[in-house]
This record gives C-alpha cells, structure tokens and sequence, in this order.
C-alpha cells in the first residue's frame, strides 16, 4: 500500500511593514521681491528710478512744475535724461503722493493726492548739463532754492517725506468744508440737516451740529453718513 508522501507546508512570510515616512513640516519661503515688482511699486508710487545708487551718489532737489502736469513733467525729464546720456548723474524722480479714500455719492473711491502739488523731488548730480537738461524740460518752471541757486533738501526730509509716501493704511479725504451745511443720510439723526463743525480725515468721521430740542448738539459720524446739500 502506497504511503503518503508527509507534505511539509510552508508558510510564506508576510512582508515587512514599511515604516512610514514622518513629514517634517517646513517653514514657508517667502519670496522676495523681483527688480520687476519692485520698479511696479515704484511707479505706483509716482517714485521713478533711473539708476539705483547709495545716498552718497547724488543729492535731492526739489522742482517747480506746473501744477496738475506733475507726471507729464516726469516723463519729459525721463526722455530728455535718455537723450541726453545723464542717466548716471540724473537718478530719481519723486512726485510725493498719498493713498486717500474718497467719499463721493455714498461710494468709497481710492485716490492718490498730490502731498505738494506743482512740485516734485529729482536726485541728482548737479553740474551745467544736469542743470539745463532738467531747467530746459518743458513744464519745469525752476528749481526750488536761495536767489538763483538750487539748494538740496537735507536727508532727514527726505526721510520723512519718503516714509509718509510710503503707508500702506491709506487716509480719508473730505469732500466737505467745515461750516458747510449738510444731511445726514444714515443712522439714528437720518434726515436731519445740520453744519460740519469737525473733519477727522484720518479716522474717516465728521462732527456736525444738529438742532435738537432747541439747541445745536454735536454728532459724530462717518463720511458715509453725511451727504451735501
């Protein structure tokens, strides 16, 4: 009688379990800013550089142009620098401006105003060609000095007037006069008329008189919820 073979089983072997990888969260990269992005900031803020140089390449001056014509005048300078060849002696235009937000009609409309309108910011190297490419550009009536001498802005203004262009939390700008009489449009006092005794430009809020009960009663309230007359 025939035996059975003994068949010997084999159990395959389960495979080793994988250790998962641990992710290491990493810090995010901020990205800095292109040459490109930064020049679209500039122009943004009516800041125009020929050539970036260190502050001891140079010195501020300050123009006199026709107000209202300030951009136009940048543009010729720019043109007449490149004409010229003065690009390294003729270096930055400045028309200092600021973010401000219009109250118009009951609609906020951002703005950029003129900090010193007719007048603009060059940096430069001073000497005959200078002088006369930027006197000679059309819509530049002079530079801003003692008698017939152009006379640099000290840094520290510079600095200032820099910075003051440069914040980012834009202001309020009325487009109402104290005294002038208006109507409150919304709120508790809708309807009432009154006159603008206070203008907070930088909290966005006028303080108008309303007769109440006989006598004027100051209320605060925002450039939205006043309205000329």
């Amino acid at each position: 009688m025939p035996t059975k073979k003994a068949v010997k089983k084999t159990t395959a072997k389960k495979p080793a379990k994988e250790k998962k990888a641990v992710k290491v969260a990493e810090a995010p990269v901020v990205a800095e800013e292109t040459e490109e992005e930064k020049k679209e900031k500039d122009i943004a803020r009516n800041h125009f550089v020929l050539l970036k140089t260190d502050d001891k390449i140079g010195k501020w001056y300050v123009l006199h142009t026709y107000s209202g014509h300030e951009n136009s005048v940048a543009i010729n300078l720019i043109q007449r620098v490149m004409t010229m060849k003065l690009e390294g002696r003729v270096l930055e235009i400045l028309i200092p401006t600021q973010n401000k937000i219009l109250i118009k009609r009951g609609k906020k409309t951002s703005i950029k105003e003129k900090i010193f309108p007719g007048y603009m910011l060059v940096k430069l190297v001073l000497d005959d060609e200078t002088w006369l490419a930027v006197r000679t550009t059309p819509g530049v009536t002079g530079f801003v000095g003692i008698g017939s001498k152009p006379t640099p802005l000290p840094p520290v203004e510079v600095a200032s007037i820099k910075k003051f262009t440069e914040q980012e939390a834009p202001k309020y700008k009325a487009s109402f006069s104290v005294g002038e009489a208006v109507k409150i449009v919304e709120g508790p006092f809708a309807d009432f008329l009154g006159s603008v005794d206070h203008i907070d430009e930088a909290k966005g809020k006028v303080h108008v008189l309303v007769s109440i009960f006989g006598r004027e009663t100051p209320v605060e309230l925002d450039f939205l919820q006043v309205s000329k007359i």
